[in-house]
């Protein structure tokens, strides 16, 4: 069974490396978001296994975003991973603080993305 994610990043190189890669080298199928709103009606249409979540983003940012899709009975339970340029732990504590499954530091290496998200999730590389 492919696992299917959904990646809401505002930046689009990052958007289509970690895309390519969870893609390629993880075999995951990802569909990609550029904003918070798009990021929730995507959920709620494609219910996807797991949501890759910027923190940081203009308009609605990923803690607000995460807030919205806790609220919405159709993407509630989505397990949701934030992805953050911000790296000091008490951002970090912060952000495990909130009903999320984890968090991953940006620049993420492209290689070893599958892993760590396979990892923050508590999925087995079958």
């Amino acid at each position: 069974m492919t696992r299917r994610l959904l990646m809401i990043e505002d930046e689009d190189d990052i958007r289509e490396v970690a895309s390519t890669a969870l893609e390629v080298i993880g075999g995951f199928t990802v569909a990609t978001a550029s904003s918070g709103p798009e990021g929730i009606d995507a959920a709620a249409a494609t219910h996807p296994d797991a949501i890759l979540l910027d923190v940081m983003m203009p308009g609605i940012d990923g803690p607000e975003t995460l807030r919205r899709l806790r609220e919405r009975e159709e993407t509630r339970g989505i397990p949701v991973v934030f992805l953050t340029a911000s790296v000091q732990s008490a951002d970090i504590e912060a952000l495990r603080g909130l009903d999320c499954a984890g968090v991953i530091a940006k620049p993420f290496d492209p290689v070893t993305l599958a892993d760590q998200v396979r990892q923050v999730l508590g999925w087995s590389a079958s």
